[in-house]
């Protein structure tokens, strides 16, 4: 008897030519960045855990969302997030999620969160830069710019 197994395919289809992608020399280019692609209907409604993926020069390839949660939280995936990584042969990243109360400061599981990510990101050589946490309003808060990541 034959023993039969699924073919697994890895694609990445970018349409957009490198020079055109937009360049992430901050936090700020970041959050503005994330803000602009944010579902404004619901930034304060539930939380919503993304990624920027960017090239070798900093260009952002995508924008993933990796969850959308409830009021208060988000679950999100590690493995999902290598998976998405690997399969667009990405250099770094950068997280980003919302809180909807407005309120900037990270909490615990944020920070649990993060260092997860980063250390599993050394095994892979992928670069975690930054982590925004954006607020309805357009505020946002970077774990890079605090020291924390």
């Amino acid at each position: 008897m034959e023993t039969k197994v699924n073919e697994i395919a890895i694609s990445y289809s970018g349409s957009i030519k490198t020079k055109l992608l937009p360049k992430v020399s901050s936090s700020r280019d970041a959050a503005n960045l994330l803000y602009k692609h944010w579902d404004k209907q619901n930034i304060e409604l539930y939380e919503s855990f993304k990624m920027l993926l960017l090239n070798n020069s900093n260009k952002v390839k995508g924008i993933y969302t990796l969850s959308k949660g409830g009021i208060t939280g988000t679950l999100v995936d590690v493995r999902i997030v290598f998976a998405v990584v690997l399969k667009s042969v990405t250099t770094s990243i950068i997280l980003a999620h919302n809180h909807p109360s407005g309120t900037l400061k990270p909490s615990q599981p944020d920070k649990m969160l993060t260092e997860k990510i980063k250390k599993a990101g050394k095994l892979f050589d992928i670069k975690i830069l930054d982590h925004i946490i954006l607020s309805p309003d357009g505020e946002y808060f970077s774990f890079a710019d605090d020291g924390i990541l």
